[in-house]
């Protein structure tokens, strides 16, 4: 499963299960599919005091709300020749608005509004070194508002996981 990212463009501000509107039973379920995301509804309710019709329904709306994804989760790195870049950008102006057109690249998978030195900053994944330069160069760098970026190359995976508390 991935990070609660939601849908591609929403924004999703950091705060407590309860202020997303879980309830207990929601926050349990994602528990269990941190742990395992093919698990089985019959199973799934079973361990969360529900049916098996009654998990797939909280399933399917935390899907569609976009509390959750489920998908199988990779290492670009290890799959093929991939370059991986953590992009720290900063703004002049509004940087949701960067943040939102970060989004709809292609080659972004993550992208979060910060506080600190960067007020946005993208995970990317191009085909290889040219690639990235293309992106940072005629995207990134083109985008009106950006004012600096840093680039910081991937070079190994040394711990990649999704199954963090839920409060």
């Amino acid at each position: 499963m991935r990070r609660g990212r939601g849908r591609a463009g929403a924004a999703h501000p950091a705060g407590r299960a309860h202020d997303a509107g879980l309830d207990a039973i929601d926050v349990a379920i994602v528990r269990e599919l941190q742990t395992d995301g093919r698990m089985a509804y019959g199973r799934l309710g079973a361990r969360v005091g529900l049916s098996e019709a009654a998990a797939r329904q909280r399933v399917q709306r935390l899907l569609a709300r976009g509390v959750m994804q489920i998908v199988a989760v990779t290492d670009p790195i290890q799959l093929a020749s991939k370059s991986m870049a953590l992009v720290g950008i900063k703004a002049r102006g509004d940087s949701r608005r960067i943040a939102k057109a970060l989004g709809a690249l292609p080659e972004s998978i993550y992208v979060v509004a910060t506080a600190g030195p960067y007020d946005v900053i993208a995970e990317i994944v191009c085909e290889d070194h040219a690639h990235l330069l293309r992106v940072t160069n005629d995207k990134i760098r083109r985008l009106r508002g950006v004012a600096d970026i840093v680039i910081l190359m991937y070079l190994g995976t040394y711990k990649h996981v999704f199954n963090y508390a839920v409060n």
